[in-house]
């Protein structure tokens, strides 16, 4: 069975750090005979959540869907066909970018919330993708799941999709110029963990 990979970029820049370490991710999935998918958020037509609250009021294990007719849904197809998802986003304002939390929030239809309940709870708690982390930050990297809510966020929205990390990427110092470009050592790698993914 051919392994598929699913990359989820919260960037607003292509071409930047993000991209080229979820690049080489991919690449090392690649390597290994998997078919990969790269999703830029920055060009999805994902409207803000409405906290209507619909698509999580009816139970069951299927993902509840969203009454707003836009981008999200082939994009959640397209995960939930893959056995593998990365999910990337530079830290902005010590958080994933305004991008990567919208499609957080979105995902919200993979819990069961009826009213009345205090807190969602997830449809299908039992992980059955495999996701590897990325994110970047003007800090050294070792900082960003500590001072940031960027390493939560991440991890949430694995949870969310039915993914469980299987490795991360923290890409420090990389506001030191406008293109920074990665470390043969931070590529390398990325491509290593890609390679896991199979």
């Amino acid at each position: 069975m051919i392994t598929k990979v699913v990359a989820i970029v919260g960037s607003y820049r292509k071409g930047g750090t993000i991209d080229h370490a979820v690049e080489a991710v991919l690449m090392g999935a690649r390597e290994k005979g998997a078919v990969t998918q790269t999703i830029h958020l920055m060009d999805e037509p994902i409207e803000f959540c409405t906290n209507c609250r619909k698509c999580t009021q009816l139970p069951g294990e299927e993902r509840g869907r969203c009454e707003q007719h836009d981008g999200l849904e082939s994009a959640l197809m397209s995960i939930e066909s893959a056995s593998a998802v990365v999910l990337a986003s530079p830290v902005n304002y010590y958080n994933v970018t305004a991008l990567y939390r919208r499609f957080l929030e979105r995902s919200i239809g993979y819990t069961y919330w009826p009213w009345g309940q205090n807190s969602p709870t997830l449809r299908n708690p039992k992980p059955r993708l495999k996701a590897v982390l990325v994110a970047s930050s003007g800090m050294p990297g070792f900082l960003i799941p500590l001072v940031t809510g960027a390493a939560k966020a991440l991890r949430l929205s694995a949870k969310m999709l039915g993914a469980k990390p299987v490795a991360k990427l923290w890409i420090g110092l990389a506001a030191g110029e406008p293109h920074h470009a990665l470390s043969n050592r931070t590529r390398e790698r990325a491509r290593r963990i890609g390679s896991k993914l199979v």
